[in-house]
């Protein structure tokens, strides 16, 4: 299930995460804050998402792995993300 996406310099990526260790992490797009509406609901919560696949990874409760790291579960549902420092009506990334 692939659906168009937009892209260019003002749209995130199709995938990120907050991990450093991640391949999908990306320090400077992050800091310009991404904003994630996940099943039509904005979410503040979300460790990683793509929007392709159309899921999202957040913490599951206070539980660790025996790395230290926060254990995730993934969702699917229909992901768009945006970037926050855009002001009122950004372009969004997922939207038909």
């Amino acid at each position: 299930m692939t659906e168009e996406i937009s892209s260019g310099p003002d749209v995130p990526p199709d995938r990120m995460a907050i991990n450093p260790k991640s391949p999908h992490f990306d320090g400077e797009k992050l800091r310009r804050g991404v904003g994630i509406r996940f099943k039509g609901t904005v979410r503040t919560n979300v460790e990683e998402y793509c929007i392709s696949e159309g899921w999202v990874r957040v913490q599951a409760g206070k539980t660790m792995d025996r790395r230290g790291n926060p254990l995730t579960i993934k969702l699917s549902g229909p992901v768009e993300a945006w970037y926050e420092d855009l002001g009122e009506d950004p372009p969004v990334a997922g939207r038909d």
